[in-house]
């Protein structure tokens, strides 16, 4: 079978169902899907390899002369339109937020004339190098079964399965609809009853039209915020509340380059940003669920916070290579699981009591186990602010004095004076006290007055797009000297055309090495920094060129280069921030104001 030409990223649309996602590529192909959660091992794991590594292809046989996609509306249904000489047919895939079991659903819809459709699916269990046991039920119902897990199919055409391929070849005519359903299962279990699939299709519909009515935005940019929360939506593992940070691995960050890394886990950096845009944007569900989750995953005695959990908040996340995938477009390693788990990354404390602190703000209720958390982080972090870590860019090379660590380590000691000013004076005094000592220490090591900026890390020059969130925590007001000599300094130093990396490219010190493209959270973070300056059209300006990095569907990866988006996709950190600076920008108090008045 005939292989698709090179991958390119912004080819893939997200499918979802809440608890893992698939990805779709343009050609009506489903390259990637982990099954039963976001960190299973992956069936379809084409986007890493070829076609042999597990895929589902549903298109014309014939020659395409034409094709196009969209979401339907404000949902997660995505619509894949391909017309050919004999006629017009639409691909309609998704996936039902989950009852029994997780399904895959595609609808082959007529649109003109006659189309003869292939479908072609290879499941490959094991991250794409475990061929299942196959065992026919039906003409159109068929089982496959490989340790563990096991897939049933129920079509609506026959399905043939020669060299390992389960294959369905069909006509359309205007106005026919042809349903498709994939269903996992526990291979032990007996087999799910499979979806009524147009049922399943208006309940989906229904889900996602129902939800999308909660959200408060209706500023001028409702239709990049509205894609970028269904996106994180559809992120969320509904069971526990947990975001992944994209529903990928090793997807790199340079062409053919190295830094390929698994992204399918909780980070705890980003959750401040994330409650106060979901609390802002009307998603107080999503908000208080991720706050339970953060609760659950931080807690014991005594504390042992990681920078990123799993969904269910294990903190085991053992990383290791699979040699049999050739990478995406050749990027190898392929790496699963992610050894930074293990690094002592000091910004986290900060997140995780300024997320407790701003939950409070907001009316959620201060619990004796999150009064608990805020005293043990705050306690264990005493005895830790003043050694080197890995920093928020998890760098896999010495630890150093991070500028941006220890600006969250002011964070975690500001705000647990907060927490305790009413309860505990005299604890509130303490850590004020060790607050104004960590500033004290960040603007003398910190800041290099030659540069007129604020560094990477104490004793050098080098620049970090980090520090850009100095004023977004409330370090420094955004009109402070130093933060306006810093912005100017990353604006010269790495911003290229509105894209900002997060260092310059000859300081990847990090024991990895390779290439990266600029890094569109930290652009969106400049955002944020110009509208806490005034400086609105600036803001405006390069908020909408970040916005149009997304792809034709709205979505954003990690980074972006000449090649076009790079690293895993989607990202939730991008999409949070785009959402976040809208807020700010809307000049209703969004994440950046709350958070630089805290």
């Amino acid at each position: 079978m005939s292989e698709p030409s090179r991958k390119r990223i912004e080819e893939y649309a997200l499918i979802g169902d809440g608890e893992t996602a698939a990805l779709v590529r343009r050609d009506g192909s489903i390259e990637w899907l982990c099954m039963p959660r976001f960190d299973s091992e992956a069936c379809f794991a084409a986007i890493l390899g070829d076609a042999e590594n597990g895929c589902w292809r549903m298109r014309p046989a014939g020659e395409v002369t034409r094709s196009s996609r969209r979401y339907l509306d404000e949902t997660l249904i995505l619509e894949t339109e391909f017309e050919t000489r004999d006629g017009c047919i639409a691909v309609i895939d998704f996936m039902p937020i989950r009852g029994e079991a997780p399904d895959i659903v595609r609808i082959v819809e007529g649109r003109r004339g006659s189309v003869e459709v292939c479908s072609e699916l290879a499941a490959r269990f094991d991250y794409g190098q475990l061929h299942p046991l196959v065992r026919t039920c039906s003409e159109a119902q068929v089982l496959a079964i490989a340790g563990p897990d096991a897939i049933v199919l129920d079509f609506d055409e026959p399905i043939t399965f020669e060299d390992r391929w389960f294959t369905s070849r069909f006509t359309v005519n205007e106005g026919d609809r042809r349903c498709f359903v994939m269903t996992w299962f526990p291979a032990h279990e007996a087999v799910p009853e499979s979806v009524h699939p147009e049922k399943a299709f208006e309940d989906t519909r229904g889900f996602w039209e129902d939800w999308v009515a909660r959200c408060k935005y209706d500023g001028p940019y409702r239709g990049e915020v509205i894609r970028s929360l269904v996106t994180l939506k559809a992120l969320i593992h509904r069971p526990t509340g947990g975001i992944v940070a994209a529903p990928t691995s090793s997807l790199p960050e340079c062409p053919g380059g190295s830094r390929n890394w698994d992204y399918r886990f909780c980070w705890l950096r980003d959750s401040t940003f994330l409650l106060l845009s979901f609390l802002q944007s009307g998603m107080s569900a999503e908000a208080h669920a991720w706050v339970g989750w953060l609760r659950r995953a931080v807690a014991g005695e005594p504390i042992d916070v990681q920078p990123f959990y799993t969904v269910g908040g294990d903190r085991r996340m053992l990383e290791w290579q699979a040699p049999w995938l050739a990478g995406f477009n050749g990027a190898t390693p392929v790496r699963f699981g992610n050894a930074a788990a293990d690094q002592c990354q000091l910004d986290i404390y900060g997140e995780v009591i300024d997320t407790l602190h701003s939950a409070v703000r907001h009316g959620m209720e201060r619990t004796e186990d999150s009064d608990a958390l805020v005293r043990l982080l705050a306690a264990d972090l005493e005895s830790e602010w003043q050694k080197p870590d890995a920093g928020i860019w998890e760098s896999r090379g010495e630890p150093r004095h991070f500028v941006y660590s220890k600006v969250m380590c002011w964070t975690a000691f500001d705000r647990a004076a907060c927490w305790f000013e009413e309860s505990d004076p005299e604890l509130c005094s303490h850590y004020r006290e060790l607050a104004e000592r960590v500033k004290a220490q960040v603007l003398e090591r910190g800041f290099d007055s030659e540069r007129n900026s604020f560094v990477a890390a104490y004793g050098e020059t080098a620049l970090d797009a980090a520090t850009l969130r100095i004023p977004l925590v409330g370090f420094l007001p955004a009109e402070d000297p130093r933060v306006r000599g810093t912005v100017a300094a990353i604006e010269s130093a790495l911003d290229r055309d509105g894209f900002v990396r997060r260092y310059a490219p000859d300081r990847i010190e990090d024991g990895v090495g390779g290439g990266e493209g600029a890094f569109l959270a930290a652009s969106f973070w400049l955002v944020d920094a110009y509208v806490l300056q005034n400086r609105l059209e600036d803001a405006r300006r390069l908020f909408e060129r970040l916005c149009a990095t997304a792809n034709d569907v709205g979505l954003l990866a990690e980074e972006v280069g000449e090649e076009g988006l790079l690293g895993n996709f989607p990202q939730a950190l991008s999409h949070l921030s785009l959402v976040a600076a809208a807020l700010s920008l809307d000049r209703a108090g969004g994440p950046a104001q709350e958070r630089g008045s805290s």
